[in-house]
């Protein structure tokens, strides 16, 4: 790891490569306002056809709104993609529960791909601290190289886990009974908001850890 100050420990040199990537309360919107729409319009009609019409609605308004700011597309357009594979699902079916089938899959795949990380001892938030580091391009693994981080990494992605491994936990029950309110509110809940606490879990580590960094 690159530009390290003498007498930084582990955790604050990782908490102050995580803190560049974290987005604001913004984005978080963004990727639950779609959610919302369907939720409300199913509803309203129980029907499906307008609940993924009112949901598509609601991204290409946040979506026009950031053009006319010219602003980050980031978050806007990652909700392009899940609502769109929501639409084909939900549409396909005519069973509203099925617009949140997707997301359950892509929690469950990546949840898989997160522990798998832990077991081959790359973990995943290894990657994350590694795409803010200016000397990853040439040595993409080298945060590997220094047991300390390792360790450290391996703990955070514990927390990633247990994140995906409560939102399944929660979702998947109310998926197999129908539930799309209860659902439509998870799916919120468990969003951008369950992120923020994993994030707080991962700070309270990184604040109680004193790791000393190895000499290279």
């Amino acid at each position: 790891m690159s530009e390290r100050t003498t007498g930084q420990t582990v955790e604050q040199v990782i908490r102050e490569r995580l803190a560049q990537g974290l987005g604001g309360w913004r984005g978080g919107l963004e990727t639950g306002l779609p959610t919302v729409a369907f939720v409300v319009t199913w509803t309203l009609t129980k029907d499906v056809r307008s609940s993924v019409i009112a949901s598509g609605a609601v991204v290409a308004l946040l979506v026009a709104l950031r053009l006319a700011q010219r602003s980050s597309l980031r978050y806007a357009l990652s909700s392009v993609l899940p609502t769109a594979i929501a639409a084909f699902l939900a549409l396909r079916s005519g069973r509203a529960e099925d617009a949140f089938l997707g997301g359950l899959i892509w929690s469950a795949v990546f949840g898989a791909l997160t522990l798998l990380s832990i077991l081959v001892r790359y973990p995943m938030v290894g990657f994350l601290l590694a795409a803010t580091d200016p000397e990853a391009a040439q040595d993409p693994f080298g945060w590997r190289k220094d047991s300390a981080v390792l360790a450290v990494c391996t703990r955070l992605t514990w927390v990633l886990v247990a994140l995906y491994a409560i939102r399944l936990g929660i979702m998947v029950p109310l998926y197999l009974a129908g539930n799309v309110a209860a659902l439509g509110v998870a799916k919120i809940v468990l969003g951008w908001p369950l992120y923020i606490a994993a994030v707080v879990a991962m700070g309270w580590l990184l604040m109680r850890g004193r790791t000393p960094i190895e000499a290279p």
